[in-house]
């Protein structure tokens, strides 16, 4: 079994109308040195065993599902899980 983290996140060259909300009230509560902010997604994802490689499986699903490849771009990590 395996443990997937997927981080999805808009491309550097993509308005974050949310990130650029929350900024905003970051300097109103006088963080003004925080320059920039990103809003993201985050997904959690157990896998188990399969006849195919798991990175092909997540890059589809993300390609498919998680991510929108126009606007965002994505990373995961994959660590193997002990079985009890």
């Amino acid at each position: 079994m395996y443990f997937v983290k997927v981080y999805v996140t808009y491309k550097d060259s993509v308005l974050d109308p949310q990130g650029e909300a929350v900024k905003g009230a970051v300097h109103r509560m006088g963080y003004t040195e925080i320059e920039e902010i990103r809003i993201g997604k985050y997904f959690e994802i157990k896998v188990s065993a399969a006849d195919r490689p798991v990175e092909e499986m997540i890059e589809e699903v993300c390609d498919k599902l998680l991510a929108n490849v126009n606007m965002e771009s994505y990373r995961y990590e994959i660590s193997a899980l002990e079985e009890v």
